[in-house]
């Protein structure tokens, strides 16, 4: 039989995705990970492995050719000892192999927090909350425009200062 839980989560990533463009949010959180106060914030529980729903979030960005993503991880979880959270050099390790060649950039949890909240002011964010009992292990998907970068912008911001009469 059916996890009614996953397949909840699923489903709703799944009608989620689709909408969600430039400066949505993904995040797969850790067990611990607080439900946040904003209308804009939404929270999902998953059963769930956590490396698995990081890999299966990060597959399905990659499959949309409408999103990418920036990707956050915690500074803090470098500096976890193993005798603190019994499992968090497997982890790191398996969450580097699951995010290679993706650019991800470290940040303290609370510039995160802060991204994330700030964020929600003004756009949709999905939270799923997976079964990780390890600290600083929650994955922040930023999604940003996947046919349109930062350097295409500067050089149309550029072309348009240069169009204006002066």
């Amino acid at each position: 039989m059916k996890d009614p839980i996953a397949s909840e989560w699923r489903r709703r990533f799944d009608e989620l995705l689709p909408l969600f463009g430039h400066r949505n949010w993904i995040v797969v959180a850790d067990s611990a990970y607080p439900t946040q106060s904003r209308p804009g914030i939404e929270t999902v529980v998953t059963d769930e492995d956590q490396l698995y729903v990081v890999q299966m979030v990060r597959d399905a960005i990659a499959a949309f050719g409408h999103v990418r993503a920036n990707i956050y991880v915690d500074s803090e979880l470098g500096f976890v000892p193993e005798n603190d959270a019994p499992g968090v050099a497997d982890y790191r390790r398996n969450l580097d192999a699951a995010l290679y060649g993706l650019g991800v950039k470290c940040m303290l949890h609370e510039q995160i927090i802060a991204k994330v909240d700030q964020s929600g002011e003004v756009f949709r964010i999905l939270v799923i909350k997976t079964k990780m009992t390890i600290p600083y292990t929650s994955v922040f998907f930023e999604l940003d425009c996947g046919y349109w970068n930062a350097e295409a912008e500067v050089r149309l911001r550029q072309a348009m200062l240069a169009s204006v009469p002066g």
